[in-house]
């Protein structure tokens, strides 16, 4: 059996001290985490955007990643959502007493892995051990700050004639994670977990009218689509048989009856741009692994507003409704 994580590790003596410089700083280092100051200094000119989020995905590891991975991915994607360059990271960890402290060291290899990916510095972070129970193994906290590259990138932004693109299959690791949680063998199944930053700062650079990104995490497709037209009071209408879905996905969806535009996808943006931009915007996205399985799905009408409508293969259009409630919980 391997080494534990006790509860004096969460009382800032000696032991704590000890995981700090050689786990934490081992993994992240870099001269503003190794000042170990209460605060980080940081150096940031013009506008910024600042985003938090807190990852308690169960199990931890899961095929295509892990809760480390995907706290920094999520914490980079939110960031690159509205445009903004990810810079720097906080990380705060709850760790449950008797975690393997090689299942910590794992998700921390994974997140600085990931980070360097990116090019983000992890900058200033907390650790603390809760008695056994009180959390499930390893819960995390990121906060994120970015520099803002293109401003005006909202979900209240979207006009009518914008085009609505897809960056890859929808749902993948919401099908994962439930295919997972529930011993269901679908095998080839893997979460879509990835930073987004590479894919997306060509479509900045090249100076491509975004209207709106959103990443499709909690509620997947269809409740950034409901979002977006609430938001911006236009009705959005999409092809179903233009939405990229995985066939092992698909056949999770058939086989248990649920929507795959409900589950998360914790490695794909949904892209909003006028008619004129989509030929180069697509072509950039293409240019990338990550968005090789990039598609045009739908459009923005006027009416009726606040409403997604989705045309089925047989030329039937019904409403795509907004999730009610979450179909999984603690997806991530």
């Amino acid at each position: 059996m391997g080494k534990r994580i006790l509860l004096a590790h969460g009382g800032g003596g000696e032991e704590t001290q000890e995981l700090i410089k050689n786990l934490f700083i081992k993994y992240f280092s870099n001269p503003i985490l190794e000042a170990l100051e209460d605060s980080a200094t940081l150096e940031v000119s013009g506008k910024v955007a600042f985003t938090t989020d807190g990852f308690t995905v169960s199990p931890i590891f899961f095929p295509g990643g892990d809760i480390g991975k995907l706290a920094v991915a999520g914490t980079v994607n939110d960031l690159t959502a509205v445009g903004a360059k990810p810079l720097y990271l906080a990380v705060s960890f709850i760790i449950e007493e008797g975690l393997e402290l090689s299942q910590l060291e794992r998700v921390v290899k994974s997140m600085a892995e990931t980070a360097r990916k990116v090019g983000v510095q992890i900058v200033t972070g907390d650790t603390k051990v809760v008695p056994r129970g009180a959390v499930d193994k390893l819960f995390i906290t990121t906060s994120g700050i970015g520099k803002v590259l293109k401003e005006g990138i909202s979900a209240r932004n979207l006009k009518v004639g914008d085009q609505i693109i897809v960056s890859g299959t929808v749902g993948d690791h919401g099908a994962c994670i439930f295919a997972l949680r529930e011993g269901l063998d679908f095998e080839g199944l893997k979460s879509d977990c990835a930073p987004l930053w590479e894919l997306i700062e060509p479509l900045l650079k090249e100076g491509i009218e975004i209207h709106a990104m959103r990443d499709p995490t909690r509620g997947g497709l269809a409740a950034v689509l409901n979002e977006w037209a609430q938001s911006s009071k236009v009705a959005i209408y999409v092809e179903e048989e233009k939405i990229p879905v995985d066939e092992k996905v698909l056949g999770l969806c058939e086989f248990l009856g649920i929507d795959p535009y409900t589950l998360a996808s914790e490695g794909r943006m949904v892209i909003a741009v006028p008619p004129h931009e989509v030929e180069r915007t697509i072509k950039l996205l293409k240019e990338h692994p990550l968005g090789r399985d990039a598609s045009v799905i739908g459009e923005v009408k006027e009416n009726p507003k606040g409403r997604v409508i989705i045309k089925t293969p047989y030329g039937v259009e019904r409403f795509l409704e907004p999730p009610t409630g979450e179909i999984l919980p603690r997806i991530c």
